[in-house]
């Protein structure tokens, strides 16, 4: 039996996502910027697949801009308000996914001050640290919705309260979040907000960026003007459709419900295990499918491969960044030493998981750390 538990990386196509995507491969297979039959049914498919993405958000369809997926969209968010605006400081956490990270540390070398906002324990955002910051300069908060490494869901309503307040568009990345937890760009006072499609069992290489009427933004790709002229490049219909699809079946309250149980039946297994620590907060705040664990005296890359000899995948951190041999950058911020930052092991659940699998993993990981510590010098 093969366990897929390292879904925040990816999940697989939903069948009825690839049904979908079928016929717009082979038969209606146009340009969506040709004004013969052909480019018409795949401009109507394109429009179709934006409303359907907005009305989830409670936005207008042509402030949706689809990308290639969240790392471009939050690449066009941060670097296109930066070019676009005079001032040059942006507000973002110490938690954000490595796109963002690395966005915001090339922004500093060409001269953007950015402030990197402390976190709790939880992950939570010191919502005081926030307010004290924005300055007239700030051009942008961004700050990341579900994240995708301890699951902590940020309250973006307070957040966007604080924003409102000063006159400071506030961006989230909502990869994670996106299907599993509301997401009213007009109740939660957004201005930019970054989705994509594979981490909602739709298919990879496409993202969306809401983009708040009256927001400029200077596009990094430059060419015939597609999508309001902030994203060149022939639209990927196929992959559109299928977004949209997936968006329809993820809204189905059933499915958060199912991996709601199932992750808390993991963690409260798990935490039976000695020395073991759960990372981020518990119940509600937490995203339904997010289980992360520090087991100590061991390195959680020996779990992940001992685990992925028995066909179970999991994660040591944020899987964009997993092969990197440093600790992950957001245990270290909400308090771990360098140890228990090893020693974590990310599990993260789909859908399309069972409660047979999750017996099974529950059964395959204490013996496995008995294993390693036994082995460990870290052992006391």
């Amino acid at each position: 039996m093969k366990i897929n538990l390292d879904n925040a990386s990816t999940t697989k196509v939903d069948p009825e996502v690839v049904k979908t995507m079928k016929p717009y491969f082979t038969k209606h297979f146009g340009n969506a910027s040709s004004i013969h039959f052909l480019g018409l049914e795949a401009k109507k498919a394109l429009e179709e697949s934006r409303k359907i993405i907005a009305e989830i958000i409670n936005a207008d369809p042509k402030e949706i801009i689809f990308t290639s997926g969240g790392t471009e969209s939050n690449n066009l968010a941060l670097k296109g308000m930066v070019f676009s605006n005079p001032n040059k400081h942006i507000i973002t956490t110490k938690i954000e996914h490595p796109c963002i990270m690395e966005s915001c540390k090339w922004l500093e070398k060409q001269g953007t001050r950015i402030t990197y906002l402390d976190v709790d324990p939880e992950g939570f955002v010191n919502l005081e640290q926030l307010e004290k910051e924005i300055t007239q300069d700030t051009i942008l908060v961004s700050i990341i919705h579900g994240n995708n490494e301890i699951g902590t869901i940020q309250n973006l309503e307070k957040i966007g309260e604080i924003c409102q307040k000063h006159n400071t568009p506030l961006h989230t990345d909502a990869c994670q979040s996106f299907t599993k937890i509301e997401l009213d760009v007009k109740k939660q006072n957004l201005s930019l907000v970054t989705l994509n499609a594979h981490k909602i069992h739709g298919p990879k290489g496409i993202g969306a960026l809401y983009v708040k009427k009256g927001i400029r933004l200077t596009p990094l790709l430059h060419g015939g003007g597609h999508e309001n002229k902030l994203r060149s490049g022939t639209e990927n219909i196929p992959a559109i459709v299928g977004f949209a699809k997936a968006v329809q079946l993820g809204m189905d309250k059933k499915h958060n419900q199912h991996m709601s149980k199932l992750r808390d039946e993991l963690i409260k297994e798990l935490l039976k295990i000695p020395d073991s620590k759960l990372n981020g907060p518990k119940g509600n705040k937490r995203l339904s499918n997010n289980v992360n664990i520090s087991f100590k005296y061991i390195e959680g890359e020996s779990i992940g491969g001992l685990l992925n000899a028995e066909y179970i995948t999991s994660s040591t951190g944020s899987a964009c960044s997993s092969k990197s041999l440093e600790p992950s950058h957001v245990l270290l911020a909400i308090g771990l030493d360098h140890e228990d930052a090893h020693g974590s092991l990310r599990l993260t659940l789909s859908r399309f998981n069972t409660q047979k699998e999750i017996d099974s993993v529950i059964k395959e990981i204490p013996p496995i750390i008995k294993k390693l510590r036994k082995m460990s010098p870290l052992r006391r």
